[in-house]
């Protein structure tokens, strides 16, 4: 049994894993309050996978909205706001890449978690359309797609995901679900600019900053939507 701390808990994690035909759900937390957009979870990914420019496994948004009004008397009122959301692929229960996959090569592992089999992938792109967070690309170079895998090499050993490993603030954590809804007793699947988590019930469990919870009721936008579009020439 490894462990690790995370946010000051203490966890056991089993390296052994499921038994085989056991599969058990892993996802990821994200604590919201904490993440400062750093971008060292996106660098860790990239170099681990050895990822050329423009391709991103994980990726930062930065959410702006609010405004600021000077009133007749010279007075500045600002109700802005800005935060940040590390995201990847969040092996859902309910994965819609692996629904409209063709050929089975998007597919749950052994470990539950979402990844692609390159042997039947044919570069349909149907994952890419399908997945609402767009986890899923088209790999310009291979003609098939990819995307995080949940470190499952790093996982069936017992050790966590190198995003994890690498956040300086421990704003991310990886582990069972009824684990990490734990956490905190906010624990949220949604967080704008993301669709809806009941579409397909992802294993994302969100601590909610302060600023998160003003933009579920007010209208804001994604401030870097160039940075975070796979295959981008830079």
């Amino acid at each position: 049994v490894a462990f690790c701390v995370r946010l000051g808990v203490f966890h056991a994690y089993n390296g052994t894993m499921a038994k085989k035909g056991e599969a058990l759900a892993r996802g990821f937390y994200f604590d919201n309050t904490r993440c400062t957009g750093c971008r060292t979870c996106v660098m860790a990914c990239a170099d681990y996978r050895d990822l050329p420019l423009g391709r991103a496994y994980r990726r930062v948004i930065d959410y702006e909205g609010g405004s600021c009004k000077v009133d007749s008397r010279g007075l500045v009122h600002a109700d802005a706001y800005a935060y940040h959301v590390s995201l990847s692929c969040n092996h859902c229960e309910r994965p819609e890449c692996v629904h409209v996959c063709p050929t089975g090569a998007m597919h749950k592992n052994e470990l539950d978690l979402v990844c692609v089999d390159a042997k039947k992938c044919i570069g349909c792109g149907y994952c890419t359309m399908a997945c609402p967070y767009h986890a899923p690309s088209i790999d310009p170079f291979s003609r098939q797609s990819s995307k995080c895998d949940g470190c499952s090499d790093r996982v069936s050993e017992g050790k966590l995901p190198i995003c994890v490993e690498a956040c300086p603030l421990r704003a991310l954590t990886f582990g069972r679900p009824d684990e990490l809804r734990g956490l905190s007793e906010d624990v949220s699947s949604d967080i704008m600019p993301l669709p809806d988590s009941s579409y397909t019930s992802p294993n994302f469990f969100v601590r909610l900053s302060p600023a998160a919870r003003e933009a579920l009721e007010a209208k804001g936008f994604i401030a870097n939507p160039a940075e975070i579009e796979n295959n981008r020439e830079v």
